[in-house]
C-alpha cells in the first residue's frame, strides 16, 4: 500500500502538480487549493524545508528538483526565497511549518477546500 496520495492521477502528472504547488506555496506563502493535495503538499513542504535548513550545495540541489525557478515580486526566484527568507524563519523549530485550515465545500462540486500557509 503506498504511502502517499495518489491524487487520481499518473506519477509525472502527480509530482508536476506538487512540483507547483510547492512553488507557488515558496512565493505567495499562503494559498487555497484541496484539503488532500494540501495534506499531500505539507508533507512534502516539510521535506523541503528542511533541507533548506541545512543550506549546503547538496540541499540546495535535492530542493532544486522540487522547487521550481519562477520568479518572485522580489528580484530572486522561488529558490532563493526559500534558501534566504523562509528556511531562516524556522531554524529553531524541528518540523510542523505550515498550517492547513479548512474553508468548506466548493460549489461547482463540492470538494473539501483548504487554505494552507507557513506557521509563524
Amino acid at each position: 500500500m503506498p504511502t502517499y496520495r495518489k491524487l487520481n492521477r499518473r506519477s509525472d502528472q502527480r509530482k508536476a502538480l506538487l512540483r507547483d504547488l510547492v512553488s507557488q506555496l515558496v512565493i505567495h506563502e499562503r494559498i487555497e487549493t484541496t484539503h488532500k493535495k494540501a495534506k499531500e503538499l505539507a508533507r512534502l513542504m516539510d521535506k523541503v524545508i528542511t533541507l533548506g535548513k541545512k543550506d549546503t550545495l547538496e540541499s540546495r540541489r535535492r530542493v532544486a528538483r522540487t522547487v521550481r525557478f519562477l520568479d518572485t515580486d522580489e528580484e530572486k526566484n522561488a529558490l532563493q526565497k526559500l534558501f534566504e527568507d523562509i528556511a531562516p524563519r524556522y531554524k529553531d523549530r524541528d518540523g510542523g511549518y505550515t498550517r492547513i485550515m479548512k474553508k468548506g465545500p466548493r460549489r461547482g462540486d463540492s470538494t473539501e477546500m483548504a487554505i494552507i500557509e507557513f506557521v509563524e
